[in-house]
């Protein structure tokens, strides 16, 4: 919209509390013909939200309003949650060059992989300023804020000023072992879901670019020596689904040292039981094994491939909100 010369009212959810369809963190943008781009909950708050973002439009001018989502006052609405919504309607100027320098740097922040946050500063909600920041810069020109960061968007006040925080990206790939059916369901919906993957098989044919359009990279090498093609981190994500029981065997003793945030394995539980055994005998703790989510993916019943890619994406979208303990199934 900037590169085109049009103006546009982005419009946030900054504060939320009760029931309501979205909380802190959910936008849309909303162009000059009233279309819009992503939702902030849909119904009658989204409605009379683009209506108020025309008329800061028109006005250019930034302000915040509150809608009341009482219980009572829910049908008159139009909706079936009940519970307040702070909403911020940030009138974007396609002549300030801040403004697009700092769109350069969110695009920038996208392709790394590296915690960042967005601050923005709502002390005069008329006149907001943005920036980027990180655990290992700060945040540049929003001094003050250095211990906002967190998992969630929320507010925060700091030397006399209110700021709106929200987590821009969050660091981490996820590492899927074995290249077949269910991997090639799973990786386009991890990738719409904003994560990074990386595939690897020892099979050029199943670690294929073209047949995983939506992944970072594609490995093909051999699997028991997986440190010399990746360097798999403590943020990271690891899937394990290889072809059989001595691959998953391999996989999982190399990256149970490596220590991931997730580490899931796909399987029956016999499967996943001799293999739980082995790395026993191997010196791994009882505890550890125990740690990794097996069999892996939420517990919906899954049998098809594209199910059980669900139900994994589902385990690790509670992972990345921050409830790690979700889906660990097995208990030797």
């Amino acid at each position: 919209m900037l590169a085109q010369g049009k103006e546009a009212v982005l419009v946030t959810v900054i504060a939320s509390s009760g029931s309501t369809p979205r909380g802190a963190g959910s936008r849309m943008l909303v162009r000059g013909d009233g279309s819009i781009r992503g939702t902030i909950g849909g119904g009658a708050v989204e409605y009379r939200s683009i209506q108020v973002a025309m008329a800061a439009m028109q006005k250019k001018a930034s302000y915040i309003k509150g809608f009341n989502l009482a219980p009572n006052e829910v049908s008159d609405i139009g909706m079936v949650c009940g519970g307040d919504v702070t909403v911020y309607f940030q009138y974007v100027n396609p002549k300030d060059e801040e403004v697009r320098e700092l769109c350069s740097q969110v695009l920038d922040a996208f392709g790394r992989d590296e915690d960042s946050w967005l601050a923005m500063d709502i002390t005069d909600e008329t006149c907001w300023k943005m920036g980027i920041g990180n655990r290992q810069e700060g945040w540049g020109n929003l001094p003050g804020t250095a211990a906002a960061f967190g998992s969630k968007a929320h507010r925060w006040e700091a030397g006399g000023r209110n700021y709106y925080v929200e987590p821009l990206v969050q660091a981490g790939r996820v590492y899927i072992f074995g290249g077949g059916h269910v991997a090639q369901e799973l990786v386009p919906v991890l990738a719409h879901l904003g994560f990074r993957c990386v595939v690897m098989d020892d099979r050029e044919e199943f670690a294929n670019p073209r047949v995983f359009l939506g992944a970072e990279r594609t490995v093909a090498g051999d699997m028991g020596r997986i440190g010399d093609y990746l360097a798999v981190g403590h943020r990271d994500y690891v899937c394990v689904m290889t072809r059989g029981h001595s691959f998953d065997y391999l996989v999982q003793r190399q990256m149970l040292a490596c220590r991931p945030r997730y580490l899931g394995v796909i399987g029956s539980r016999n499967k996943i039981a001799a293999v739980a055994g082995k790395l026993m005998e191997d010196g791994f703790t009882r505890e550890e094994i125990e740690m990794c989510h097996m069999p892996v993916g939420t517990q919906i019943y899954a049998e098809t491939p594209a199910e059980i890619a669900i139900s994994i994406a589902g385990e690790l979208i509670a992972v990345r909100a921050g409830h790690p303990d979700i889906g660990r199934h097995m208990v030797l």
